[in-house]
């Protein structure tokens, strides 16, 4: 292992390799994927670096089997990930939800293009935003960051890994074409200036079932497989200690509750929002690549005497209700900005909950970013 696992340092990288590198810096291990565009360079990172650090890259047959051996890599012990599309998660979406009732961490990168079905491989759409909340089925919660930058590629993929861990579920990284093959400057910490979450497990050779249980809305530590735990691991409804339950509607309940309440009670330290509104009457909302648009239009707006700002959700999942609706008695109109055709649009209009009006602007064609003059006009008839 002569390689290091953390670059510390300053580069100049495309936004994929920072989410593989921030991948390692957290401490992930182990990766199977399958190579789609525009993720591929994620996979083909991970299939140099991880070798070289004592970690292990698999290319499976396909998605499927990528996030099975995800899945079961969590269980023995390593923090794992896996690289992919839009159609890519459509394949994993059943481990997906198999991951979230058995509570396994893991985090899924989709570098998100256009679509439905193949769509096209090489153009941006921020097209899977919903797909992480309720891709699967069942009633349940999810974590999903959205960076901006390919320094927040890095950041938040960091952070998927944390939040994994401290929660014991999927983790999802929404990046897209854009962010996944523009190169601009990353800084990497040192080490020890990097805040990473190692995973909570019971002392080695311990019976599971003589501790508290570990379906628990704080989040009991994890059984690792060959560590000499007595464990039950099932995708059916289970109780505290993992054992079989398809009978009773009360043990369901306690099931789908407390797989709920572990990230809703939590959801304010789950939560990254930022907001640069004070003074303003109309503030725009946006995320992901887009919100590069809205932070420039916002600047150059203010230079004409419009009382912009904007505000930026670092997490889609759980959605940033509480604060758009404190910021929605502050301000006038929201205009959202999605490379899509609304899919956000709905749950902020929700959160504003008529404090505020609402507005969308897609792009003038999809699959390619907002111009700000675009942006400017739209502004500019909200006030008319």
């Amino acid at each position: 292992m002569s390689e290091r696992a953390v670059l510390t340092g300053r580069h100049f990288m495309m936004g994929n390799f920072a989410c593989a590198e921030g991948a390692l810096a957290a401490g992930c291990r182990f990766c199977a994927g399958y190579p789609i565009t525009p993720a591929t360079e994620v996979a083909e990172r991970l299939a140099e670096r991880l070798p070289a650090v004592g970690g292990t890259f698999l290319q499976m047959e396909d998605e499927i089997a990528s996030i099975a051996a995800v899945i079961g890599a969590s269980w023995g012990g390593k923090k794992s990930m896996t690289a992919t599309s839009g159609p890519g998660v459509s394949l994993m979406l059943e481990n997906i939800g198999f991951g979230i009732g058995a509570e396994t961490p893991c985090v899924i990168v989709n570098v998100m293009r256009g679509g439905p079905t193949t769509g096209i491989p090489s153009v941006e759409l921020q097209g899977d935003v919903i797909q992480p909340r309720r891709g699967s089925h069942g009633d349940y919660q999810t974590i999903a960051l959205a960076p901006s930058s390919v320094q927040e590629c890095f950041d938040y993929t960091v952070e998927a890994f944390n939040l994994s861990e401290r929660y014991r579920t999927p983790v999802f990284v929404l990046s897209d074409a854009f962010l996944g093959h523009m190169r601009e400057e990353l800084i990497v910490p040192e080490p020890d200036a990097i805040s990473v979450v190692n995973r909570k497990t019971f002392p080695p050779g311990a019976d599971v079932e003589s501790l508290p249980g570990f379906l628990d809305e704080d989040v009991a530590p994890m059984p690792v497989f060959g560590g000499g735990h007595k464990a039950h691991v099932t995708s059916s409804c289970h109780d505290a200690y993992g054992r079989r339950n398809v009978i009773d509607a009360s043990a369901l309940h306690v099931f789908i509750t407390k797989l709920n309440d572990k990230i809703e009670r939590h959801r304010n330290a789950i939560v990254k929002v930022a907001a640069d509104a004070d003074g303003a009457d109309i503030v725009l909302v946006a995320y992901g690549s887009v919100f590069r648009c809205a932070q420039a239009a916002v600047e150059a707006g203010r230079a004409d005497g419009l009382r912009l700002g904007w505000l930026k959700l670092g997490t889609i999942w759980p959605f940033a209700d509480k604060e758009i609706a404190a910021l929605a008695g502050r301000v006038k109109h929201f205009l959202v900005l999605e490379n899509n055709l609304g899919q956000i649009v709905p749950y902020v209009q929700a959160a504003a909950a008529g404090k505020a009006t609402v507005s969308f602007l897609p792009p003038r064609i999809l699959g390619e970013l907002h111009g700000i003059e675009d942006i400017l006009k739209a502004v500019r008839e909200v006030r008319a």
